[in-house]
């Protein structure tokens, strides 16, 4: 029985996004009640699998449900496991989820984009269901890619806005960030484990401390490459400046992502993960100062804020930042109420902010209250007035990180110069040439280093095609020669069979040859390929820029190509005493998904580049 509603409820969301795929744009009463009837099954889904659980005896249910890949050192299988977290996540979801599709219905009315919106949406829905059942790290890996790219959609849902589309880039730069810190720690785990752990095995309290005493290290590793991705999610700090940014969406959108569920990913997965730290006790010290300190800055920066929604954005943080003390201080229960509460009263907050507004407006004219004593006020002048401007510069976060981070990263993508377009042709023999030479010095001198030096030339494709500014074709063909070198490095570090490399070079190659037709047709029709502003080419193109943004993902190893797979398989072939690869292969991952979510905003949305067509104001 729960075996058949978890499939439904899975499968509710993507049959109605599919469905949707053939409603005309402009029917906007059958969008509608596809999206309302799509989530109206999935809250009766979810309240049934609820009931079912508790009839049962409130007993955690894992479900091994698929098998995708299996070699002898490998298992890439889809895991379900049904506990009081993922019952309180998915309870909660679907209710909330059902709310804000009803509201949207009408918000949105006569709204350009309004199938596109309901698409996002439920492609997030399905994400979301994905994640909060997931069994086991592959399985979440897979919905928390869907969540991040549905994030980034409909950020950048006014896409012929300049601010909308920044921020949407800027965004999904800090989930990349964190996509980091989940690899390493997948790759760690399969080495710590030797196995695909599932989630309800590592809740073993005694079969986890066997583990941690042999591997206390790998432990360690692992839980700080999991606080990282939390972190990132969830925009604790230093990551807190984001959520205010992704608010440029429709308020609907901002009321289930970032108010309610995207946002508390975090603290899901902690929850989730708590084995791992629960013996660490210098892993949960850390989650604790990080939480207090993430709640003492955001409280301060929601009280100077003009705009009601950032003001929300911020509250949210600083109350999530409280649940990650409730995790590390094992209060799990008290955590999940605390979830409940705070997505809860976001999301009313955020849907009824534009009627609010108008109302504090009118209420001030009419009603006049004197300023309250607070705490500042028994502080000094000069402590007070550089608290309130730290405060208002939201503590410098987005400057700092984008000053030691992506400020050194595109340094040293401009000091590649000399890979451009025409010289990125030769590119192809120099790797034949290199796969030859490399094959024969591995044979016959066993040079160790062979894997390293791979990944970091690959690694080094990678920082030029994230800093390119002067040719779509250029970054676009030194992602494919990142991942061509990534396949080499690890074919001689583990001997990958042909069968392997096939699954995770198909994907990269007909991805390939889709995203170079396009940029091609593009060329041929005398539009602007250079990656130095906003060029706004949806507007012309709307189904070319779909499927370039296709091509882009199956690039990225987004769950729609068997990249996706490939990528996890390159991972088990990496040997826990190679961090270095390890290292340079998840950076350039990361830094793959960026250059090529970037080729696409720069290409395809923002102001249109032509004089003729309207252009939106950088100001939102």
């Amino acid at each position: 029985m729960i075996h058949l509603i978890i499939l439904l409820l899975l499968a509710t969301p993507f049959l109605g996004f599919t469905a949707g795929l053939f409603i005309e744009e402009t029917n906007e009463k059958a969008l509608s009640r596809l999206a309302i009837g799509s989530v109206i099954m999935q809250f009766i889904l979810s309240s049934i699998l609820t009931i079912s659980w508790s009839i049962g005896g409130f007993q955690q249910i894992n479900l091994s449900e698929l098998n995708v890949f299996q070699n002898p050192s490998y298992h890439f299988f889809i895991d379900f496991l049904i506990d009081k977290i993922s019952i309180s996540f998915i309870q909660i979801g679907s209710f909330l989820a059902l709310m804000v599709t009803i509201f949207s219905q009408y918000y949105l009315h006569r709204e350009e984009g309004y199938k596109r919106f309901f698409l996002i949406i439920l492609l997030f829905y399905f994400g979301y269901n994905v994640t909060i059942l997931s069994g086991n790290f592959e399985t979440l890996f897979l919905g928390w890619e869907i969540l991040g790219i549905s994030s980034f959609l409909l950020i950048a849902f006014y896409r012929h806005r300049y601010l909308p589309v920044k921020n949407a880039v800027k965004v999904f730069t800090i989930y990349r960030l964190g996509d980091v810190g989940l690899l390493l720690a997948m790759w760690l785990s399969h080495h710590f484990w030797h196995e695909n752990v599932t989630f309800l095995k590592m809740s073993n309290a005694n079969l986890f401390n066997e583990h941690i005493h042999e591997h206390s290290i790998l432990g360690i590793f692992i839980a700080l490459g999991v606080v990282l991705a939390a972190s990132a999610k969830s925009a604790q700090f230093p990551f807190s400046f984001w959520l205010p940014r992704a608010m440029e969406g429709p308020t609907p959108s901002s009321a289930i992502f970032y108010g309610s569920l995207s946002v508390h990913m975090g603290v899901f997965l902690l929850l989730r993960i708590f084995p791992l730290i629960e013996f660490q006790l210098s892993v949960r010290i850390l989650l604790i100062i990080l939480g207090l300190f993430t709640f003492y800055v955001s409280t301060g920066i929601s009280r100077v804020q003009s705009s009601i929604k950032a003001q929300v954005a911020y509250s949210s943080i600083s109350h999530i930042g409280l649940m990650f003390v409730e995790i590390a201080l094992g209060l799990h229960l008290l955590a999940l109420i605390h979830f409940i509460g705070n997505a809860i009263l976001r999301t009313y907050q955020l849907l009824i902010s534009p009627s609010i507004v108008s109302y504090k407006i009118r209420e001030q004219f009419y009603t006049f209250k004197p300023q309250t004593q607070t705490i500042e006020n028994y502080f000094p002048k000069s402590w007070q007035y550089a608290m309130y401007l730290l405060c208002l510069k939201e503590w410098n976060l987005d400057s700092i990180l984008y000053k030691y981070t992506w400020s050194p990263i595109k340094w040293l993508g401009k000091k590649l110069s000399f890979l451009t377009w025409k010289r990125s042709k030769y590119l192809i023999p120099f790797f034949l040439l290199s796969s030859l030479i490399s094959y024969w010095v591995e044979k016959h001198f066993h040079y160790h280093l062979l894997p390293e030096l791979s990944g970091g030339i690959a690694l080094l494709f990678a920082l030029k095609s994230f800093s390119e500014k002067k040719s779509a074709f250029n970054a676009l063909f030194l992602v494919l020669f990142n991942h061509l070198f990534i396949a080499l490095a690890v074919f001689f570090n583990e001997h990958l069979t042909w069968g392997e490399v096939l699954i995770y070079i198909s994907g990269v190659l007909l991805s390939s040859i889709l995203g170079f037709s396009i940029l091609f047709f593009m060329k041929k029709k005398g539009e602007k390929l250079n990656l130095k502003r906003f060029h706004g080419h949806a507007y012309e193109y709307p189904h070319i820029s779909i499927i370039f943004l296709i091509a882009c993902l199956g690039l990225t190893g987004f769950p729609i190509s068997p990249t996706f797979i490939g990528e996890d398989i390159i991972f088990s072939h990496i040997r826990d005493n190679q961090f270095i690869l390890a290292m340079f292969v998840a950076s350039s991952f990361v830094l793959d998904g960026l250059a090529l979510i970037r080729i696409y905003s720069m290409l395809f949305l923002g102001p249109n580049s032509k004089t003729y067509h309207e252009v939106a104001y950088r100001n939102s």
